[in-house]
This record gives structure tokens, sequence and C-alpha cells, in this order.
């Protein structure tokens, strides 16, 4: 452990609403932020399919589990299903009835809460709240300094501060990038404790094999100070699991599966169903076997334990028929996102869903096409937005100026979401009386009594006149995010954990190192 991580700091930053400039603009000043609070969307989610059209997506779903089935390549999780009734189970396939589907989807619950170490950053998943979780998983990272690179412990402890330091962050979607100099065998026990020191927000784990899956169940648990009963009741660490499509779960998946959820733990289960690849190439062929293998592995988790908390998760895209290579934020994601919604409302499930692009760098084609992906899942009914802030390149790159972008265009969302007051006031008739025909606000006392808080202060956006930003230099915004992120992690405080926490952490994740981490899988 490092002094930086091992040092104590009295207090976290306090909550913060706008600041009182653009860095942009004037640089120096503190970090225009939002106050942290709970997401929530206050209006109804937008549905562009009749409910007969998404009927018929729920039975062609249930139509594939029925007839084609789908490939469960564990066999404690063949012999679960073999215990059960409502399976047929040649070899490695198994074909679902459709009525044992129906039924262990009921037992999934609606909303529950995710536990933070601090509690004040636990968070509501479900129903009509949104989190916006960092980047997660990319191999290489960029910035404007050093360029692309293989992913490393030194950057990845940079974003984890920058996901703890902005308030529009309300998780660790993983790791930000994959820190790929520490070796893999105990990877995940620096990674998940440097994830524990340094943000105090909900964990995302990583299911390689069970003796990782159990070693980041102790640390959620450790990092918390709860007992394993507390723990079990109280959802701490989430899990990603990946459909290896078309229509396989693999044994890492569903070993992770029985690990968590037979521990009360959140498990989000989201295909990756790639339109023309990996799925067919209509968006409602690729939607049928999303929603199949998600219900597929949705149903299994309610197996391992009835009331297990659970994510619908969507990840649908096109590839680029030219190429191959995925796309992102494209008009095809934007309905897939959002008939997503549409079947995880139907289910009555939580629903993941995530803020991508396909662009190489933090250019316009990142902005547009995150834009897009982010309109799509507000307006779609997202609630555990992945990959919130930083992705760039398809998900192979995350990068500390699209990060800050992303930072920003989640605080813009968080702003709209905020509902319009219509007070007397707010109105404004006496301010239109006082001014009257051909006058100016400006100085009307309704304006000055809220000229300082009446607007969002954006964190890249540069508002000056061209005369005042040639005389700075004609920054631009890839320009103010590096200047941004560097402030953020100057800006950046460790929060406080408990010293005997800290010795029960670093007594634990030693330990394992010194018995040489994970050298099998299972």
């Amino acid at each position: 452990m490092t002094e930086e991580q091992t040092s104590s700091i009295e207090t976290r930053r306090g909550r913060r609403g706008g600041a009182r400039a653009n860095p942009g603009a004037g640089g120096g000043a503190v970090i225009p932020q939002l106050s942290r609070r709970q997401i929530k969307r206050k209006f109804p989610p937008t549905n562009i399919l009749s409910a007969d059209e998404i009927e018929s997506i729920h039975q062609s779903s249930l139509e594939v589990l029925n007839e084609i089935g789908m490939d469960f390549l564990y066999p404690e999780a063949l012999e679960l299903l073999r215990k059960t009734g409502g399976v047929k189970i040649e070899g490695e396939r198994v074909r679902f009835e459709s009525a044992f589907i129906e039924e262990y989807l009921t037992y999934a619950p609606s909303e529950f809460t995710l536990h933070a170490r601090n509690p004040e950053n636990s968070t509501r998943i479900g129903g009509d709240n949104m989190v916006f979780g960092t980047v997660g998983s990319p191999p290489s990272c960029y910035d404007m300094d050093g360029g692309r690179r293989t992913g490393n412990q030194v950057d990845y402890r940079k974003f984890l501060k920058l996901g703890q330091h902005f308030n529009a962050i309300g998780f660790s979607a993983g790791y930000p990038v994959e820190p790929v100099d520490i070796h893999a065998g105990i990877r995940h026990l620096d990674a998940l404790r440097d994830m524990a020191t340094l943000m105090d927000k909900p964990m995302t784990a990583y299911c390689l094999g069970s003796h990782r899956v159990r070693d980041a169940l102790e640390i959620a648990r450790i990092a918390r100070g709860i007992s394993q009963e507390q723990f079990e009741a109280e959802p701490t660490l989430t899990t990603i699991i990946n459909t290896n499509s078309p229509l396989k779960l693999d044994a890492y998946m569903l070993n992770g599966i029985m690990e968590m959820s037979s521990r009360g733990q959140s498990v989000c289960i989201t295909p990756f169903t790639l339109a023309g690849a990996m799925a067919p190439v209509t968006m409602a062929g690729a939607l049928v076997e999303q929603n199949a293998e998600a219900m597929a592995g949705l149903a299994f988790t309610q197996l391992v334990k009835k009331g297990a908390p659970v994510i619908y998760g969507g990840f649908t895209s096109n590839v680029d028929m030219k190429s191959g290579a995925p796309a992102f934020g494209t008009p095809e994601y934007m309905k897939a996102v959002m008939v997503g919604g549409q079947l995880a409302r139907r289910y009555k499930l939580p629903y993941r869903t995530s803020n991508t692009c396909a662009a190489n760098t933090m250019d316009a084609q990142a902005a547009y096409e995150s834009v897009f992906s982010l309109w799509a899942l507000t307006m779609g009914g997202g609630n555990f937005i992945m990959h919130g802030a930083g992705w760039l390149e398809g998900g192979l790159v995350a990068g500390f100026e699209k990060f800050i972008m992303d930072v920003d265009l989640i605080q813009m969302i968080m702003e709209f979401l905020q509902p319009l007051e219509t007070t007397q006031d707010a109105l404004g008739v006496e301010a239109i009386r006082e001014v009257g025909p051909g006058g100016h606000f400006f100085g009307a006392q309704h304006t000055l009594a809220r000229y300082s808080n009446a607007f969002y202060q954006p964190i890249i956006s540069d508002w000056r006149n061209n005369q005042q930003w040639a005389a700075a230099g004609k920054p631009e915004a890839m320009q103010r995010a590096n200047h941004v992120y560097k402030q953020a992690l100057d800006e950046y405080q460790q929060p406080n954990m408990d010293l005997a926490i800290l010795d029960e952490l670093n007594e634990f994740v030693d330990r394992r190192k010194a018995e040489g981490g994970v050298k099998t899988d299972f």
C-alpha cells in the first residue's frame, strides 16, 4: 500500500452547487458541480413500441428458449436445473418451458438499494431512479499528454479518483481501465482494494472464477465493516454477467451468478447482441435474442435464490457491415435502448444500459454519439447506467478528457430532469410588471436575486465572446477537458476509512496475495 492509500483524510469534500466561473473561461475556479443527489426521472419513459409489439418480442423469446434452447456450460448449473421441473436438458443444451421462465421472473425484486460503504452514496436501483457509473473494462487509456497506452495501475487509480470526485458519478463500473501491469493472479486483489479505499461509492466486480468472486465478496464486506448476515441482506456488490451470444452462458458467468445470487448480491444479466454479427441483422430479431438470453439468465438467478437482486441488461447495437466493427450511438442503438427499457418494465425489473460511442478520440463524433446514447437511455427508462463517463473507441479505450465531457453531459441530464418550477414567484409576473415594455431584465430585482444560480454552469462549454476566447489562446473542448481532469485530481480528497477496517482489509488482501492469489479459476 502506498502512503496515499493509507493516509486518512479528516473530511470528504462537501456538497457543492454551481461554481463561481467556468474553468475553461477563467482557469483556477472550482470545477462547477451539481450537488450529490439521487437522480430521478419525473416523467414516464417513452414507449416506441405498442404493448402488442412488446408482447410479440416476449413470445418470440420464449419460443427461442423452448424450441432452440440455450447452452449452459457449467456442470453445477446444469445439476441445479435438473433438480427443478420445467426444463429439458440434453448435454449442455437447456430448453425452458415458458411457464418456468415466467414464474421465476416474478420472484425478482422490482427495486432495491445498492449499498455503499459511505451510506450517503448508497443508491436506489429501479423505478424512476437513475445512477451513472464510470467507464468499465477498457484495456487501454488515453489523454492528450501521454497518448494511447496500455492500462496500468497509476491510470486506474486516477480514474477511480475522478469517479469519487464527481458527484454525477454514482458507482464504479468495474475497473475504469484494466491495470494490466498487475499480475493476473493477484490483479483483482490490488484493484478491488484500490476501489474500496479510493472511492466510497458502490463497487462492481468481475466474475472470472469462484476464487476471484469470493475474494471480491469479502473485500466488499470488509470495506463496509459489516457482518456476513448484514452483507447478505444488503446488496453491496454488483457484477455484470455477459452471455456468450448467441445463446450461451459460459462457466465463469454461471459460477458468478451462483456465487453472487446465493449471497444476495446484485447481478446484471447483459447479452452483448450486435445485429449482423452475434444476432440477427434486423433489430427486432436482435432484440428477441437479447430478451431470450436475458430471461434465461434472470430466471436462473432466481432459481439460485428467490428474491436475489437482479438488473435486466440491454447492450444491443449494430455492426458496421463494411468492416464488422461495433457501432454505437446509432439510430439502431437508440431504438434498442428504448425497446430494452420497455421489456424491462414489462418484467418489472431495473434496467441497465450504457453511454457509448465508437469514436477514436474526443471529437464531434464522440460528442454526438454519446448525446444520442444518453438521450435514448434517459427517455427510454434507464436505471443503472454503465460506462457513463470515459468510453471511447467502442470500449477499447478509457479517455481522461472524454470522462470530463461525459460528466458535463450527465450533469446536463441531471439539470434537465429537475422539475420546472411554476410557483407564483417563478412565473415572474411582478418582474415583467417592473420592467414593462421595451426594457431589459438584467437589473430587475427578480434577476439580481437569482443570477448566480439561475442557469446550469457547464464544465466544458466556453461562453466567452470571440475576442475573449481568442485572447485566452483559443482553447478547444479537448484542451479544457484536459485541464479540468488534472484540476479534479488536484482537488480530490480520499474518503475516510476507519483504521480498524483498513487494517482488516489490508490483512485480507496481503494474505491472499501471499497465498499466490488465484492459480486456477475453479
